[in-house]
């Protein structure tokens, strides 16, 4: 089985454009390819993780990846998948932003010479002259073409600015340019990005003439990574100062029945007949598939060494609820305190397990506070000094544990 069919049969391809000479570039290490990343955060969350598995998947087959960071449409602010008008960020914190992702993704790609590149598209649109693009790139669009986009049309009724408009042709310059500096000849990214994608293409096309070679191909399940990455508590972040290691590995020990193989088959690099063998499994084989699941996606963000302490210390919070020894913990300051004490809706904000005062009365009077493996169901109860300094093992649910001290 080549690596194109191997990224059908895991469920990563949903569209494609010519679809023979494509398989024929990746099974034969024939493409450089570009996927985009928008830098609107310090830190990679589980919903590219798709795409950092792919890109992966194809370096391993001898393909080239060059990781596009959007530090100049970032000035833009991509419609798609949007209502609303994004905020705008500084040039100072679009480049941290930058910086930070570049970190993150060595751990699946390997860069150098005749590897993988790391590309800033600040680089080259922040110096393109207006009346140039018009002239050179906007001529080569249709807005009637680009108003039937389904990024545009569903931004139509609530009010699609002039500055995000051009986030199609900016992309799209993207590729023209890549593909002429770098030799990039296929482009990937989610099915919401579709109709950008065609955009390149075709302006490559315009451009240099019908047999221009350049590819397109869209992820499946563009909409299910972006939901991988958003949980109660927020983004679950690749960066470990945002989401621990053990919170990571719960995330995924914690998904769907239902999607359990679906992730293992598309995120990990287990063979495709260790994974078919699980098909059949079900009741208790799905915790095991879970933790299968876990396991391997941890390691792949954090080593082998942190998904062993998260796996340890899993079992053993879920087995005697007893063992806190790498169990997230947030040590307080004196100043949290009140009298010195503090009050369980403080403490659950504090500890990030609410996002308010708010949600975390809502939790504590539905039942889904415990401190020490007791039950809080008053508002007002709290928690003095020396009960942290001893430590508190709070329990939110039934699957989240979090430890307090000060």
């Amino acid at each position: 089985m080549g690596v194109y069919e191997e990224l059908v049969a895991r469920g990563l391809i949903a569209q494609v454009t010519n679809e023979e000479e494509i398989r024929e570039m990746v099974n034969n290490g024939k493409a450089t390819f570009y996927i985009g990343f928008d830098p609107t955060a310090d830190s990679l969350h589980v919903g590219h993780f798709m795409a950092l598995c792919l890109m992966k998947r194809l370096q391993m087959a001898g393909n080239r990846p060059v990781a596009l960071i959007g530090g100049g449409t970032a000035m833009i602010g991509d419609p798609s998948g949007r209502s609303d008008l994004r905020t705008m960020m500084t040039p100072e914190t679009i480049a941290h932003n930058c910086a930070c992702f570049k970190k993150q993704m060595e751990r699946f790609i390997e860069f150098g010479d005749d590897k993988a590149i790391m590309v800033n598209n600040a680089d080259w649109i922040m110096d393109l002259n207006y009346i140039e693009i018009l002239r050179e790139v906007g001529a080569c669009f249709s807005v009637n073409n680009m108003l039937r986009a389904e990024c545009y049309k569903q931004r139509m009724e609530k009010g699609l600015s002039f500055l995000e408009f051009n986030y199609m042709i900016m992309q799209s310059y993207d590729f023209y340019y890549l593909f002429q500096k770098y030799g990039c000849n296929m482009q990937f990214g989610g099915n919401d990005q579709w109709s950008n994608m065609l955009g390149g293409t075709e302006l490559i096309r315009r451009k240099l003439g019908k047999d221009a070679h350049a590819m397109t191909i869209t992820l499946l399940l563009n909409s299910e990574g972006k939901k991988m990455g958003k949980t109660a508590k927020g983004a679950v972040w690749l960066d470990p100062n945002k989401t621990s290691p053990f919170d990571f590995y719960q995330y995924w020990r914690n998904v769907d029945d239902a999607d359990v193989l679906k992730c293992i088959r598309m995120l990990t690099f287990l063979p495709l007949e260790e994974i078919d063998k699980m098909d059949k499994w079900e009741g208790s084989q799905l915790n095991t598939a879970k933790e299968i699941l876990a396991y391997e996606l941890t390691s792949l963000v954090h080593g082998e060494e942190e998904a062993n302490k998260a796996k340890t210390a899993a079992r053993a919070l879920f087995s005697a609820g007893s063992d806190d020894a790498n169990m997230p913990t947030t040590t307080l300051a004196e100043e949290q305190l009140t009298d010195d004490a503090i009050n369980v809706m403080d403490l659950l904000v504090a500890c990030k397990l609410a996002a308010t005062k708010s949600e975390a009365r809502r939790l504590i009077q539905q039942g889904g506070v415990s401190v020490n493996e007791e039950k809080i169901a008053d508002i007002g109860a709290s928690f003095t000094k020396e009960q942290l300094k001893a430590g508190l093992k709070i329990r939110k649910g039934k699957k989240v544990f979090h430890k307090a001290t000060l």
